[in-house]
């Protein structure tokens, strides 16, 4: 009997072209457990369709409402050693695109662009929308390595308080082992710090310089405390 020799180079490319049909295959659920995108804070109440083409159905990250999100898994990164997902959802809950990516020693998002609606999340701010564009942040070995894009908060809640249009706006950078959005508002009064940690941990810091005593009662009424530079609240917590 006459013997087949398959040259090496041959034999990885069929090994490689065999995991990635069989990869393909894999039920949507299995693979988010695969890459341990749970770990991300990424959760849904079910998952269905394949890595191709597949929905999470009441979809959060942490407290924040994504609501049904349409999944793709991105296969060419895999080759070298990322795993890349991307989310897209046009609902009630967000209309917005992202790319949530894993590799071995690193993890973050990419292009997060759309509107988010954060009433009832556990914030516990008078924070009641979110728009970002192209928003990106990477984090490795515990500590943020890349942050960029832009953000727009509309904190309808304290328009009554400051009598003025209660939005910020700013961009995404490193600071120290966490990424850090910091934000303005439009009278440069106001500041609003958003830290995110590569272990899940957040933290929010709301600024406001106030000299008028009868709104800074109304803001300590609101939980705000008095300090040498104004009015501030801090919340923390984790996703």
């Amino acid at each position: 009997m006459r013997r087949m020799i398959i040259p090496i180079r041959k034999t990885g490319f069929v090994a490689a072209a065999i995991a990635f049909a069989l990869l393909a295959l894999l039920p949507l659920r299995q693979m988010l457990d695969l890459f341990a995108f749970d770990r991300l804070g990424l959760s849904a109440r079910s998952a269905t369709g394949s890595v191709w083409r597949g929905a999470l159905h009441d979809a959060k990250v942490g407290s924040i409402v994504l609501g049904d999100v349409e999944t793709r898994l991105n296969l060419l990164p895999l080759l070298i050693g990322e795993a890349r997902l991307t989310l897209d959802s046009s609902s009630r809950d967000g209309d917005f695109e992202v790319a949530v990516t894993r590799t071995r020693n690193s993890f973050g998002f990419e292009g997060l662009s759309g509107r988010f609606l954060l009433g009832g999340t556990a914030l516990s701010l008078p924070i009641s929308t979110m728009e970002t564009d192209g928003l990106s942040g990477r984090f490795s070995r515990g500590r943020c390595i890349a942050a960029s894009g832009r953000m727009i908060v509309s904190a309808a809640g304290l328009a009554p308080m400051l009598g003025i249009p209660a939005a910020f706006q700013g961009t995404a950078r490193c600071e120290g082992e966490a990424m850090l959005i910091g934000l303005a508002g439009a009278s440069a009064a106001e500041r609003l710090e958003i830290r995110l940690f590569a272990d899940g941990r957040y933290r929010l810091d709301l600024m406001i310089r106030q000299p008028d005593p009868a709104i800074g009662l109304r803001l300590t009424a609101a939980g705000f405390t008095r300090g040498p530079s104004g009015y501030a609240m801090t919340v923390s917590g984790e996703f």
